[in-house]
């Protein structure tokens, strides 16, 4: 098939651009309740009967076709945790992640304008829930910690075609990991990096 100058423009006219190899879609909703008239930050327990069994988490999940990422979001909360969609105000988005397992990870933040003692919680995905003032984030910084990934080269990799062959400078990914500790719960991971996200965007505004 020969190409032509008109065709690449037909092509590409009002294409909008996408991650590269990105092939999964997620989004999430940092949730804020009103408790004692005190903001709280709403962090769930995922079910032992799920990937990342008893990990703590926000709600959120997989994005379904001809679904926006912020609709994504306050679908799985509604499902996750009982809250009606008209009682879910969005407030905002966060900084969007994406790593190596190519996937894209949308969260926003929302205010659940419902009592806590009227959630209903999807027991097959959430083990359970707690909240955490929003004072306590914004009083304690996380722990850090670096993790570095090299590249695991696989039999065949054909490194006679590139410079250097075999000792080619490659570049090594450096991963910070952020951990929380409320109480016995632990904050960590995505879960935790968008907490501090949101969190240092507050700190900024004082």
């Amino acid at each position: 098939m020969t190409l032509n100058i008109d065709k690449i423009r037909d092509i590409y006219e009002n294409r909008k651009s996408k991650p590269l190899e990105i092939n999964r879609f997620y989004s999430v909703l940092l949730p804020l309740m009103k408790i004692d008239g005190q903001l709280h930050i709403l962090f769930e327990v995922r079910s032992m009967n799920i990937k990342q069994p008893g990990e703590v988490s926000f709600p959120g999940g997989t994005v379904e076709v001809e679904e926006d990422f912020m609709e994504a979001a306050i679908r799985e909360t509604h499902e996750e945790i009982g809250v009606d969609a008209d009682k879910i105000e969005i407030i905002g988005e966060l900084d969007y992640i994406t790593n190596t397992s190519n996937f894209i990870l949308y969260p926003f933040v929302g205010l659940l304008n419902t009592d806590y003692d009227s959630l209903s919680i999807n027991r097959a995905e959430v083990e359970e829930i707690f909240t955490v003032p929003l004072d306590f984030f914004l009083e304690n910084e996380p722990e850090t910690y670096n993790i570095s990934y090299r590249p695991d080269f696989k039999p065949g990799f054909p490194f006679e075609r590139i410079p250097n062959g075999r000792n080619y400078k490659w570049r090594k990914m450096n991963y910070p990991v952020l951990f929380y500790q409320y109480g016995d719960y632990v904050i960590w991971g995505m879960t935790a990096k968008m907490t501090y996200n949101f969190i240092k965007r507050l700190g900024k505004s004082k």
